[in-house]
């Protein structure tokens, strides 16, 4: 899985550019604000249909352009895609894989992988539950094009039913509708319990490799999915999972009602991480949860390679200045076999180190 060129028009600071890319290693050096995590952004957008970083595609349009462009050509499972965004400021998008317009984000994940590494990550152990869900979330949607298509049906239910509790005492009329929104989300919320459950499973055991190796054996990482606590088992069968996601629905009924909130669900999950048997967001050193956090990406990236047959495209964003030489050096040594895009502000070893090529970024132009 390899990503051969990228053509931009009219994203963020890039007016027309592009380029073509080393199978291997590809280093993206220059200056703060010149266009390095844009690049990246352009690489992830086509591979997953949303941006990491902006909520509406009308972000991403440069500030004198009207409409945006971005087009890579990508070699994955021995076949060439041509995956083309076209973004525009007053209507909707338009997503292309060979010329054929797509309907989801989810078709995207038949195309080609990405595994973001950013700064912010290396504090993913530290932050609340949702930024653990939302690393499971942007995992599977990838891996599994069913699990985004339920994700997406899930969040369009948990929409409707929080305007309707919102909503209610001045249009009392809204709660008949409400036990319908229920269901889909009890249906759907088994769903993405089994997947999650599934996930976890083979994160736990791949993440739990990388860090013991990279504390030099001192340490061990163990992860634990949670979800609704009437949910004793969340390997369950469907049928299961849904009585418990009702169960624990109906007892929290009044208690919605009462805050105006969706309280019961798998969109309250979380992953439970431990170093040594002591939950590592309250107990572990920041040198812990950097090693941790580490251990999470590569474990995402290896489940991919396992399913998928070849490594996603990794694309670290200055993340290694963020480590020290020791966890420098782990990382450096776990990433070859894929393609790595690694951005950087400075020319450094890494070309010779993984073999590829440096290029830099200048105002929005990429120089070889």
């Amino acid at each position: 899985m390899r990503i051969d060129r990228l053509e931009l028009e009219g994203f963020r600071n890039y007016e027309r550019e592009a380029s073509d890319f080393d199978c291997r290693c590809n280093v993206i050096c220059g200056e703060n604000a010149q266009g390095k995590t844009n690049l990246l952004e352009a690489l992830v957008y086509l591979s997953r249909g949303k941006s990491p970083r902006a909520r509406t595609d009308r972000e991403m349009i440069g500030f004198s352009s009207d409409a945006a462009r971005l087009l890579v050509r990508v070699e994955s499972r021995q076949r060439e895609f041509r995956v083309q965004a076209d973004l525009f400021r007053g209507r909707r998008r338009k997503i292309t894989v060979n010329q054929v317009p797509i309907k989801t984000n989810a078709a995207l994940g038949d195309v080609y992988h990405t595994v973001l590494f950013q700064p912010e990550d290396l504090f993913l152990i530290r932050e609340g539950a949702a930024a653990r869900r939302r690393f499971l979330d942007t995992a599977l949607c990838q891996l599994r094009p069913r699990y985004a298509a339920a994700l997406a049906a899930y969040e369009r239910a948990r929409e409707q039913k929080t305007r309707i509790l919102r909503d209610f005492d001045q249009r009392p009329d809204l709660l008949s509708a409400l036990p319908e929104f229920d269901e889909q989300m009890i249906r759907l919320g088994a769903v993405l319990i089994q997947y999650r459950h599934s996930f976890c499973l083979r994160l736990a055991e791949y993440a739990a490799v990388h860090h013991r190796e990279c504390s030099g054996g001192k340490e061990t990482l163990s992860l634990q999915y949670q979800t609704v606590s009437s949910v004793e088992d969340s390997g369950a069968d469907a049928g299961t999972l849904a009585d418990r996601l009702r169960r624990h629905m109906e007892s929290h009924r009044e208690a919605e009602r009462s805050s105006r909130l969706c309280l019961s669900g798998p969109h309250k999950d979380d992953l439970l991480v431990s170093i040594d048997g002591r939950e590592a967001k309250q107990y572990a050193s920041q040198g812990q949860t950097r090693t941790a956090a580490l251990a999470l990406k590569l474990a995402e990236r290896e489940i991919y390679q396992n399913a998928a047959g070849e490594y996603p495209v990794l694309l670290l964003d200055d993340v290694l200045s963020e480590l020290d030489p020791k966890r420098q050096e782990f990382v450096l040594n776990r990433i070859a076999g894929g393609q790595v895009f690694i951005t950087c502000c400075e020319e450094d070893r890494l070309p010779s180190l993984l073999g590829g090529r440096v290029f830099h970024v200048e105002g929005g132009s990429i120089i070889p």
